[in-house]
Order: C-alpha cells, then sequence, then structure tokens
C-alpha cells in the first residue's frame, strides 16, 4: 500500500479490492468534531495521484480564496448558511425570489470586491423607473442584501457594506380601504345567510389577519375569561425547496407563529362574538355526525364539512360570496381588519389598546396607519378639545402660544412649546398637561423682559399624531 500526503490535506492508498482512494480533508465533521474527508477512486496510482491533485487545488481555491467570488454565489451561500434555519418561510421564500429574480440576472456575476454603492445604485433606480418596482419592494431588497452583505464584512472578505449608502425613494403610502357603516350594515346582515357568516363578524370585531384566522383552534378560546388567544398562522406559501419533478406544486399549507412577536397576543370577546362562536361549534358536531367516519377532528375552528381545516382561497371565494349576498363591490378580506380599526378609533378606544389588540409593533405605527382614514373624526374630536380652552371669558389682551401635543408609545402624551422650549411635560391625562403648560407658560412670561411673539400655527410642522393646540396665556 502507498501513500502520498501534501501538507496533511490529502493522501492516496489501495484498496483490498485493488482500487486506488484518493483522499482530501474538506472540512471539519460537526457532528464528531473529527476533519471531514471525501473519498474518489480510479483503477491505477497514477489516475489517483492526478485525482488527488485536481481535488486539493479545489479544496484550496473554493473555500479559502474569496477574491474572486461573485455576487450570486456568496449570496446563495449566505442564504443557505447563515439565514435558512432562522427565517420564516414566507420570507425565506422573498430572499430568494430576490437573488433569483433581481440580482442574479443583472449583478450575479459581479465580483463581491468590485460590488460599490454607485453600481447598486444604478441598478435600484433601473428597477424603479425601467422596471417599475414599488419602492417598498426596492427597500426590501436592498435590506436583505445589506443584511448578507454584512457577512462578508464580518468575514473580512470586503472592507465595507456597500450596501449602507443607497438613496431609495419612499413611496406614497398605499390608501387603506374600509366599509362605510352602511356598509358594514349590510354585509352584516349579508353573513346570518351563509355558513361562515361567523367568521366574517369575527374579523368585524377583533380585526384579525386572515391566516389567523384560519389557525385557530378550540384550544385558543377561554370561555372563562372571553379571550380569544392568537398562536399562529396558516397560509399557503412557495416551498423553500424548489419542485423538481414535473406537475409538482410549488406551494404548501404552512402552519407556524404568527409574523411577530407582537402578533402573538390575547383579544376580548364581546359577549354575543363569544356566543357566536359557541353556536358554530354546534354546526361542528352536526357535521361530525352527518359525515360519521369520514370526518376529521382537527381541532381547528374554521373547517370543512369534513371537519378539516380550510384552504385560504377557499375561504376567499366563501367571503366573496357574502359580499355578493349583501350587494357590495369588492373589498379585500385584509379591508375588514382595516374595518375593525377604523370603528374602534371612532367610538373612543385609545390607540395604545388599539395597537396591542391588531398586534402592531408600535402605537405610532397604528396611528400612522388610521388616523389618516378619520378626517370626520378628528374634526369631531377636535371640537370637543375645544371645551377644554373654554374656561371662561378671556381678556383682550391675553395672547395664544402654540402647544404640541405628541401621543408616545406607551400611551401618554408629550406636550411641548415652540416659543419656550425649556417648558415640557409627559403624562397619561390630556387635560392635566394642557393645565400643567398653561401655568407654567403663564410663569415664564411673568420673568420674561421680552415675552417671544407666538409661532403663526401655520409655520409648525407636525409629525404624523400630533396635535397643534393654542394655549391662552
Amino acid at each position: 500500500m502507498s501513500k502520498i500526503r501534501a501538507n496533511n490535506e490529502g493522501s492516496i492508498r489501495q484498496r483490498a479490492d485493488g482500487r486506488w482512494e484518493a483522499r482530501v480533508t474538506i472540512g471539519l465533521d460537526f457532528a464528531t468534531g473529527k476533519p471531514k474527508r471525501v473519498s474518489r477512486y480510479a483503477p491505477t496510482r497514477a489516475e489517483a495521484v492526478k485525482l488527488l491533485h485536481e481535488m486539493s487545488y479545489l479544496c484550496e481555491t473554493a473555500p479559502r480564496n474569496f477574491s474572486n467570488i461573485t455576487l450570486e454565489e456568496w449570496l446563495d451561500m449566505c442564504l443557505e448558511v447563515y439565514m435558512k434555519n432562522s427565517l420564516k418561510q414566507s420570507t425565506y421564500v422573498s430572499y430568494e425570489g430576490y437573488i433569483r429574480i433581481h440580482y442574479k440576472p443583472t449583478l450575479g456575476s459581479v465580483r463581491l470586491k468590485d460590488l460599490t454603492p454607485r453600481l447598486l445604485q444604478q441598478f435600484y433606480n433601473y428597477k424603479a423607473e425601467t422596471e417599475g418596482l414599488a419602492p417598498k419592494t426596492l427597500v426590501n431588497m436592498n435590506l436583505f442584501l445589506h443584511k448578507a452583505l454584512s457577512y462578508a464584512v464580518s468575514e473580512g472578505y470586503i472592507p465595507s457594506n456597500p450596501a449602507s449608502a443607497i438613496n431609495l425613494p419612499q413611496g406614497s403610502k398605499p390608501q387603506i380601504e374600509i366599509l362605510t357603516r352602511d356598509e358594514q350594515a349590510s354585509l352584516l346582515k349579508a353573513t346570518y345567510q351563509h355558513r361562515y357568516g361567523v367568521f366574517v363578524r369575527l374579523v368585524l370585531f377583533t380585526g384579525v389577519r386572515m391566516g389567523e384566522l384560519l389557525g385557530l383552534r378550540w384550544e385558543d378560546i377561554d370561555v372563562q375569561s372571553g379571550l380569544m388567544h392568537i398562536r399562529r398562522t396558516l397560509n399557503r406559501l412557495t416551498k423553500k425547496e424548489r419542485p423538481l419533478a414535473p406537475g409538482e406544486s410549488k406551494t404548501e399549507i404552512v402552519i407556524q407563529a404568527p409574523k411577530s412577536q407582537n402578533s402573538i397576543r390575547s383579544i376580548p370577546l364581546l359577549p354575543a362574538v363569544m356566543q357566536d362562536l359557541l353556536n358554530w361549534k354546534a354546526v361542528q358536531q352536526s357535521d361530525q355526525q352527518a359525515a360519521g367516519e369520514l370526518y376529521q377532528n382537527s381541532g381547528f375552528i374554521v373547517t370543512n364539512p369534513l371537519g378539516g381545516y380550510m384552504e385560504p382561497r377557499t375561504f376567499k371565494d366563501q367571503y366573496n360570496q357574502m359580499l355578493s349576498i349583501a350587494g357590495l363591490r369588492h373589498f379585500t378580506f385584509h379591508a375588514l381588519r382595516h374595518t375593525f380599526a377604523s370603528r374602534a378609533m371612532e367610538q373612543g378606544m385609545d390607540a395604545k389598546t388599539l395597537s396591542v389588540i391588531l398586534g402592531h409593533a408600535s402605537v405610532s405605527f397604528t396611528m400612522d396607519t388610521y388616523t389618516h382614514v378619520l378626517n370626520n373624526h378628528k374634526v369631531e374630536s377636535m371640537a370637543l378639545m375645544g371645551e377644554l380652552f373654554d374656561m371662561g371669558q378671556v381678556p383682550q389682551q391675553e395672547i395664544s402660544y402654540p402647544v404640541i401635543a405628541t401621543p408616545l408609545v406607551n400611551g401618554e402624551y408629550g406636550f411641548s412649546a415652540p416659543n419656550f422650549p425649556e417648558v415640557n411635560f409627559s403624562g397619561p391625562d390630556l387635560y392635566q398637561g394642557l393645565q400643567y403648560m398653561k401655568e407654567h407658560l403663564q410663569e415664564e412670561l411673568l420673568v420674561s423682559i421680552c415675552p417671544p411673539e407666538p409661532t403663526p400655527a401655520n409655520q409648525i410642522m407636525l409629525d404624523a399624531g400630533q396635535l397643534l393646540l393654542q394655549i391662552p396665556v
């Protein structure tokens, strides 16, 4: 038996069956902690030596020499090694699509070290101006690319992240769609004429997403406390592994945790809504008696007549039937969630509570999403605010200073005065905050030798959700 070693990386030997084996170490076997080796076989020693040289060259150039690695190679490797196990399936599918559809055809062959901010900026400009990609899509693409390239920076393959210096259009926020009160009343009436109407009513009074609705199980309903727990979603998603067999489905039903930690939540149910669900449980029992052994006791709340879960597309068809019964134009199913949120705000629900019920990441996101659809409600609310300033007859010599009220993430309000930066306050009560600001502005005027002129309201720029108030002092 002969053996050749080079830098402890490869060897050849003759096997008992007469063949020659060339072996190369390619890394570490994490299961055993020992070196991982790859073997190739040849009928002669000379051919085995040639195989050894070829395998050693590949090992030297592939894993260690990244000077010529392309963006395509890096993104494929990064998605599988660094990201795959930590991503939800929907996110993985999105990232894989960004690579396959957008990055590979145009930038795939560019060497990682040659990728510059200018080249990326030109790429995104082309995608926006020529292909018409939405601003949100471009932002999401670059977030993924930035994440992938940050690993290359950490490993020392590139000195800095070229995706950091990109200027992308923000775009306009899409107008959300809600049902008017009359349309909502018509739809509610139609739901009582349909087998699955109970679930449209449930969404109109809880604001849950479709995937959350279809993922509900009876164990998620606490009748005693009147709570519904959102713990999972059911969606049809593109498979992580693209199908190879002809005719094989590209999608699959995926039951997983909700989209974020905030989406895992408990929602109080109105007594009428709880009773609706209990009535539906009786329908399921009737289905089970009718189906007999064919019935599948899946534990899901939204089920077909045989007890199995319901496909999202199938449920959308049922929802569209109810719209037709109500004589309404088409509304997306998500419009029911927007309708719930708008009605809740109209009825006086505070933004913090609504944000928690909807599973939003922050109160500011909730207010930014829904306040612009409540113009009539805002006018009515501002009229009520006027009552706070009805403090009797105001002397003619008194002047008013602007005060900005800002809703905070913790449900409180922050107050500031543009003309008196040192006067500010935060607290849960709007009236208390206004009183505090009034008293302290009056104190500032008493000690001020030359009081500032009030800033005109039209010169004050407000952020989303902020209120501009005028306090007479």
